[in-house]
């Protein structure tokens, strides 16, 4: 298919400006910026004027409960909650049921994902240890054959440091890239809420700094050692961005994602024990929150993310501490982008890179980038239009969201996948 989008602002990562101009597609890629190419004749034609034309979203950490809890949600309502976010790209985390250690699970991921249109691409990450028991190694090599883009244990322990060397030395000799949340078991124990004012008052168990950054100082000397190629997910404090910051001044090998919720969401927003703000790592203090926020500014952390944990409505009917942790992300990712734009904590242009090309460059995807030769996974986006932040129109099965009646700006009016329409707005 042939497809020429006209008069739309390009909004491009890598480059300093923005600029209108058409964009020429054919054969599920891009093969002309500004002018077509010769012969070039277009089967169809998208008018984007007004509109902004950026990359697809990558999310790299998003739980979509398939395969093993389709109460919860499944690979069919997330790829469509995708793709009407502007999101084309997902990376799924191990901890699935059955866990992805070995080639069945991923390749039914797969054959999942295709039967339902493969509507958003779909990239599995694997265990780094068997049934992530954290004891034997996985297989990687099988796994990263069959189409794994990195390893991790998700939020399950490994036994001890040597088996967790032994973990990176095996990815490192394969160049593959260690996906590590530093999270120390002990201290983080029982705990629901951060540890402060908020959590004493409400008599909830705390989770100290410490069941992070402790566990961050550990890993940043394991990378030291193997010279393991590692990122670091849904950190959540400011002195693990201090961590990453000088870790990286050092030349190690390492880069850092938080979950974007922590961008505007402290320990003062749980209220009287309103679980929707329960999340594992827990929202932090307002001192964390804008730490964080300079570390996406300033570059020391390279990739937002939904963090996307949709559950069923019982779920978080349960007293704070009983309930199940974590947000339904998908819906309000772009728009939370958006908002940090309007916040003035970064340009338009680095917001999308932390959505689009640092995670692939990282994760070493296509996409996240609208140049030449480039896939065409790409998103249109009216910027003038405000909507209400309401689960019940969510698509995404999880309606557990923490931002219930917030104003946005900005939606998704047309999702490309390879050239394809795969979504436009009514």
């Amino acid at each position: 298919m042939s497809l020429h989008i006209k008069d739309g602002r390009l909004i491009e990562p890598a480059a300093a400006a923005q600029r209108t101009a058409d964009l020429f597609l054919q054969d599920g890629k891009i093969i002309g910026i500004d002018r077509a190419p010769a012969g070039f004749q277009a089967a169809q034609t998208l008018h984007a004027a007004g509109r902004w034309i950026m990359p697809g979203l990558i999310d790299c950490q998003a739980r979509l409960r398939d395969p093993g809890q389709p109460e919860k949600a499944n690979i069919e309502s997330e790829t469509a909650a995708a793709i009407k976010n502007g999101i084309t790209t997902l990376c799924l985390p191990p901890d699935t049921q059955p866990a992805i250690d070995n080639s069945a699970t991923v390749e039914l991921i797969h054959h999942r994902n295709e039967m339902f249109g493969h509507r958003a691409h779909v990239y599995p990450i694997g265990a780094l240890t068997r049934g992530l028991n954290g004891e034997q190694l996985s297989n990687m090599a099988s796994l990263r054959d069959n189409g794994c883009v990195a390893f991790s244990n998700a939020k399950f322990p490994l036994a001890n440091n040597l088996v967790q060397r032994r973990a990176m030395d095996y990815a490192a000799g394969q160049q593959s890239l260690v996906i590590i949340q530093p999270l120390d078991q002990d201290l983080l124990g029982d705990g629901c809420a951060h540890e402060g004012a908020i959590a004493t008052r409400l008599g909830l168990p705390a989770i100290p700094e410490a069941a992070e950054t402790a566990a961050l100082a550990k890993d940043i000397e394991l990378v030291a050692q193997t010279g393991a190629r590692t990122h670091f997910g849904q950190l959540s404090c400011a002195r693990s961005v201090d961590m990453i910051r000088r870790a990286k001044a050092k030349g190690l090998p390492i880069s850092a994602d938080c979950a974007i919720h922590q961008l505007f969401l402290t320990d003062h927003d749980i209220g009287n024990f309103d679980s929707s703000m329960f999340t594992i790592p827990p929202l932090r203090s307002q001192y964390d929150r804008d730490a964080l926020r300079a570390g996406v500014a300033d570059g020391s952390i390279d990739c937002l993310c939904s963090d996307h944990q949709p559950h069923e409505v019982d779920a978080k009917l349960k007293p704070f501490p009983s309930a199940e942790p974590g947000i339904s992300g998908l819906d309000t990712l772009l728009a939370l982008a958006l908002r940090l734009v309007e916040e003035r904590v970064l340009p338009l242009a680095d917001a999308i890179a932390k959505l689009t090309s640092n995670p692939a460059a990282i994760l070493g995807l296509p996409g996240g980038k609208i140049e030449v030769g480039a896939i065409a996974d790409l998103i249109v986006v009216d910027p003038d239009t405000h909507w209400i932040c309401q689960a019940d129109n969510f698509i995404s099965k999880g309606r557990n969201t923490a931002f219930e009646g917030w104003d946005f700006r900005g939606s998704v009016t047309h999702t490309l996948i390879a050239g394809e329409v795969v979504y436009e707005s009514s």
